[in-house]
């Protein structure tokens, strides 16, 4: 069996990154940005009020003047071309244009009206109170990189430019199988010794979250042929995902019949609780998991290799959880010959964080995926410790290009 990194690695060496496609703006939410996108003009594209008030001259200011005529009203959205001199001022609303001649705006509130005018109560500094044309972006100014996500402020910045459609990293897709004679879809009636499938509904969704296309198809059983029928169309996707059958049960045949189709097996078994008999290989450009039965131990796999392999795929740099370094608030039992992941809640208190596990630690118990904020990672054969002791936690959600320490 291998560590963790050595798995990541290895699953991470495989990818190459999949094509693009170019999107409308509101459908690239989430996408992976496929090039560097540059503003193609300038934000703000002229000089305007950051306020409503009055456009003054600066020097007037600095000569003392404190009272103005108004000679003309500028609204958002129309532009006024009258010049201002000297003793002059425009009533002018947020966003609007400043005139000609004028370089401070004073705010309404400072100010008292007058029978044609205007007298100002303070006077701001020259400039005050203005967007100078370009301040946020210039013409050329990088926007977003190749492999950046796209979520909601960088679509609003891209509209502030005018970019209408966007190239984006194509979505892997990803065929989702479970295996095993004794599952049962949610909604059919359970017979006795059987189970329902809830693999496919998790890895449903967190391939969905991780910016992929899932392709559900159904549960194999305990059937070589029909196995294998499945397998070769879960062969025709970017990415395959069974689980079960990967470990050494009369039934678990699902390496035997990756390797009748040409899967070229990259590792089996990794030294981690949960989730050691995890299968991973490659026919041509398609990535093949094999994760464990057990929905918490197929859940953790996803999170420590298939997810970064769905970002990799992408061209997203930001490819793992963080994490933080946690006490832990209850005694540490030893890890024995793996790295365990054990699930559990945070809370921060005093600017430090501390961990609770989140009960019965099974593989099975999927709740205490349910209840968790994150993964503690314990070292293999770390000795049991007292309440107090910092681990690493990694958490299970954002991103981040740092990636966790996993010891050996």
């Amino acid at each position: 069996m291998i560590g963790i990194d050595e798995a990541l690695d290895t699953v991470l060496a495989e990818v190459e990154p999949l094509g693009s496609e170019r999107v409308p703006l509101l459908e690239a939410l989430g996408r992976a940005c496929a090039a560097d996108v540059v503003s193609p003009e300038a934000v703000p594209g002229f000089t305007n009020s950051a306020m409503d008030g009055f456009a003054v001259r600066g020097e007037d200011l600095a000569g003392g003047r404190r009272e103005f005529a108004v000679v003309a009203e500028i609204p958002a959205g129309r532009p006024n071309a009258r010049h201002l001199f000297a003793g002059e001022s425009a009533k002018i609303m947020t966003g609007a244009p400043l005139p000609p001649g004028a370089d401070t705006v004073v705010p309404v509130e400072l100010t008292v009206a007058l029978e044609g005018g205007v007298l100002l109560t303070e006077a701001p500094a020259p400039g005050s109170n203005v967007r100078l044309a370009g301040e946020d972006l210039a013409p050329g100014d990088v926007l977003l990189e190749r492999g950046d996500r796209v979520g909601p402020a960088e679509i609003g910045l891209l509209a502030s430019v005018g970019v209408e459609a966007l190239a984006v990293a194509r979505r892997p897709r990803v065929a989702v199988l479970a295996t095993g004679s004794e599952l049962v879809p949610p909604g059919q009636p359970l017979a006795p010794g059987q189970i329902r499938n809830s693999n496919s509904f998790t890895a449903y969704a967190q391939v969905l979250g991780a910016g992929g296309d899932p392709v559900l198809l159904g549960i194999a059983p305990d059937d070589v042929a029909e196995t294998r029928r499945l397998l070769a169309a879960a062969l025709e996707q970017d990415v395959v995902l069974t689980s079960g059958g990967v470990s050494v049960g009369e039934f678990d045949f699902v390496k035997q019949v990756q390797e009748e189709l040409g899967v070229e097996r990259r590792f089996w078994g990794v030294k981690t609780k949960p989730g050691k008999p995890l299968a991973f290989g490659v026919r041509g450009g398609t990535l093949v998991f094999g994760v464990p039965g057990n929905p918490v131990a197929a859940m953790v796999s996803f999170e420590l290799y298939i997810r970064p392999a769905l970002l990799a795929l992408q061209g997203r740099r930001d490819l793992y959880r963080p994490y933080v370094v946690a006490r832990a608030a209850e005694p540490v039992r030893a890890a024995k010959g793996r790295t365990e992941l054990r699930r559990c809640r945070l809370t921060r208190e005093g600017g430090a964080w501390s961990f609770t596990t989140t009960g019965p630690q099974g593989s099975g118990i999927l709740r205490s995926m349910a209840l968790a904020d994150g993964l503690a990672i314990v070292p293999t054969r770390h000795p049991a410790g007292p309440a107090g002791e910092e681990l690493p936690v990694q958490l299970l959600e954002g991103s981040t290009t740092q990636r966790p320490p996993y010891p050996a």
